[in-house]
């Protein structure tokens, strides 16, 4: 990465401000680079959903993230929020995955 680019980002994450997805998610360019997280904490959206993606139960998956830090309300939102954002591309990844087959 070049000078200027360092310094572009820089300024385009000092003018960012914190975005709220939900209840529980909140984009915030001062906590893990403006990736989704849980509300007061680092725990990511993604190391969550990638869980649920393993197949571990809600129970267990906010019993491994702090034993409460979050609840399973938060974790029935963040599969909300991924299931929005894949709408909101139009269904365009449907047919991605039904093209690759």
């Amino acid at each position: 990465m070049t000078a200027a680019k360092i310094l572009w980002h820089s300024q385009i994450m000092k003018r960012a401000k914190r975005k709220d997805l939900g209840r529980f998610i909140v984009a915030d360019p001062r906590i893990c680079r403006g990736r989704p997280t849980f509300k007061g904490t680092r725990i990511t959206v993604a190391e969550v959903l990638a869980d649920v993606e393993r197949g571990l139960s809600r129970d267990f998956i906010c019993y491994r993230w702090g034993d409460g830090k979050i609840t399973k309300d938060a974790v029935a939102e963040a599969v909300q929020l991924a299931r929005r954002a894949l709408l909101d591309r139009g269904g365009l990844l449907a047919e991605d995955v039904a093209a690759a087959a």
